[in-house]
């Protein structure tokens, strides 16, 4: 048997764009992916913190440095520039896989940059 368990997380980051002409997905900051061993095209939830709205997206590797978090396409609709998100991901794993794992939390600033 596979468990979904929650991997990873960047907590409380700002949406910089809200881009409804894109194909889909979410773009983050590609340190922010790092941090939080987000792969591209890996699938997230997005929980967005003002109005309750949650969705189901893929990752695209933004500007290193440059602090974005996008949402493209239909999830544009689904935030508002400088609205707060909370990204996350899962991964499968055993029942003695998910015992020893230890999740990763990321806690950006105000603009999404890392704090060192």
């Amino acid at each position: 048997m596979l468990l979904q368990v929650f991997k990873s997380k960047i907590h409380r980051a700002r949406v910089t764009e809200a881009n409804l002409n894109y194909v889909g997905s979410i773009t983050l900051d590609e340190e922010l992916m790092e941090a939080a061993r987000i792969y591209p095209g890996e699938k997230l939830q997005v929980v967005n913190v003002n109005n309750g709205e949650r969705l189901d997206t893929y990752a695209i590797k933004g500007r290193r440095g440059s602090g974005d978090v996008c949402l493209n396409g239909a999830a544009a609709r689904k935030a508002e520039v400088g609205d707060i998100v909370i990204i996350i991901s899962y991964a499968l794993m055993t029942p003695e896989e998910a015992q020893s794992f230890t999740p990763v939390t990321v806690y950006p600033d105000e603009t999404n940059r890392l704090n060192p």
